[in-house]
């Protein structure tokens, strides 16, 4: 009786790369020196700065306490009539470019399209400054509503359309045609099914970026000093600016730092749950 025998090795077990270490705690080493090393430029930064200084001309509470008068009756107050104010042009006007470039007519989607790459492309405080000053030197004699509210509101608002165009067309095409159709079918009109239907649905889905628009504009709301304004037209910066200056400190640039940060943070916060929400709905 034969037997036969194999020449094949035996089988070697193969070690696990990083010197027997799982990639669980692999991982779990990479992250504790990496929150080492934030712990020690955390530690120097500390160790090295000169808290003296930063309390003197930083946190000066003096200085701060003379802001307050005008941080939130004026400053702030104005800060967000500028906002809303150009936000409300940004809404509307985008919202009608959107439509302009899904019409079926080309002179309305070149109209649209030419807009949006011109403002798109043009820096905010050069819209700004046409607006202020070009257009009444152009029009001897056009006077905006509110003066420089007006202006505000004009030159942001045609920047923000600019942007929301674009936000609103991809909501109006992430909108499934069929929802379209079935309007149609139960006989509205092609107007009236995109108002009562399509409009709505875009809406809810481009609340986010829109929101985000709304922060953006509440910090380009400083350029507002370039027009020229005055102690009753004053924004947040040139208040902490004409306060700086008066003072010979830097606690008002981070007192108005922190004031933007109240409105901009919990807006921001809204943004990221508004996110998650449509993420999980999907």
């Amino acid at each position: 009786m034969s037997t036969t025998t194999t020449n094949e090795p035996p089988p070697v077990a193969t070690p696990r790369g990083g010197g027997g270490l799982s990639p669980r705690k692999r991982r779990r080493i990479i992250l504790g020196v990496q929150y080492a090393i934030v712990l020690v430029i955390l530690g120097l930064i500390i160790a090295t700065v000169d808290w003296a200084t930063i309390r003197e001309h930083f946190l000066d509470v003096e200085a701060a306490r003379q802001m307050l008068p005008m941080l939130f009756t004026v400053a702030l107050k104005n800060t967000i009539i500028y906002t809303l104010s150009a936000y409300v042009i940004g809404f509307v006007l985008g919202l009608v470019l959107a439509l302009m470039r899904m019409s079926s007519a080309a002179p309305y989607r070149w109209a649209a399209l030419i807009y949006v790459e011109i403002f798109r492309g043009l820096p905010a405080l050069l819209v700004l400054l046409l607006i202020g000053f070009g257009i009444p030197i152009a029009f001897q004699g056009l006077q905006f509503p509110g003066d420089v509210y007006g202006k505000v509101a004009v030159g942001l608002g045609m920047v923000a359309a600019a942007y929301m165009a674009e936000t609103f067309r991809a909501g109006l095409q992430a909108v499934p045609r069929g929802q379209m159709e079935a309007a149609r079918t139960l006989g509205m009109s092609h107007t009236r099914a995109m108002v009562s239907v399509v409009i709505p649905q875009a809406l809810r889905l481009v609340i986010p970026p829109l929101t985000n628009e709304l922060i953006l504009l509440f910090k380009d709301s400083s350029l507002v000093s370039a027009l020229g304004i005055t102690a009753a037209t004053i924004e947040l910066t040139k208040l902490g600016s004409d306060a700086a200056i008066n003072s010979a400190d830097a606690t008002p640039f981070v007192v108005a730092g922190l004031t933007y940060l109240i409105i901009t943070v919990p807006l921001g916060i809204v943004v990221r749950r508004l996110e998650a929400r449509q993420t999980r709905g999907r």
